[in-house]
Order: C-alpha cells, then sequence, then structure tokens
C-alpha cells in the first residue's frame, strides 16, 4: 500500500511541486498500479521462458553494403547555412 508520505517522498527526490490535490490523486493511482502489480505477481509463469522482447527478433541490422550517395548540391539544397560543400553550424565552445 501507497501512502501519502510516499508520495510525498518522491515528489521531494525528482523535485516536483504537487498541490494537495495532486498528492490526492496520485496516491490512488500509484496505489491502483501496485494492486493491479500484486495482482500479475499471482500468475503462474513457471513454462515461461523470461524473454526481452515479445517478437522472436535475434538480429534485425542488415548487412554493410556499399552503394551510392546522393550528390553534394541535393544534399545541401535545404540547408539554412553552408560554407562550400559543408554544412556550416553555430559554434559550440
Amino acid at each position: 500500500m501507497i501512502t501519502r508520505a510516499d508520495v510525498e517522498h518522491g515528489a521531494l527526490l525528482a523535485r516536483l511541486e504537487l498541490n494537495e490535490e495532486e498528492k490526492e490523486l496520485y496516491t490512488r493511482q500509484l496505489g491502483k498500479i501496485l494492486e493491479y502489480a500484486a495482482v500479475l505477481q499471482q500468475l503462474d509463469t513457471t513454462d515461461i521462458p523470461p524473454t526481452a522482447h515479445v517478437l522472436p527478433l535475434y538480429n534485425v541490422f542488415r548487412e554493410d553494403r556499399v552503394s551510392g550517395h546522393l550528390p553534394v548540391e541535393e544534399v545541401l539544397a535545404n540547408a539554412p547555412d553552408r560554407e562550400g560543400n559543408y554544412f556550416r553550424v553555430p559554434r559550440i565552445i
């Protein structure tokens, strides 16, 4: 069971400023979430293997291939600022 003090503590750690109405709302909502999590913990999962993804995907990367590239003028056509064949960007440092 989550208490109002738990919500206030979480808000303090997250640097959130909550009003009284929000504290009550979040206490109820988080309580319902934890109740549902408790229901899920009662499920028998002994024959279900652990997974990292719901789909049986193992490697979705494509093989690297050398291919053609766009012409410089086409690439820089919509650049807001350019210098020669390069994008011009603001100095960071």
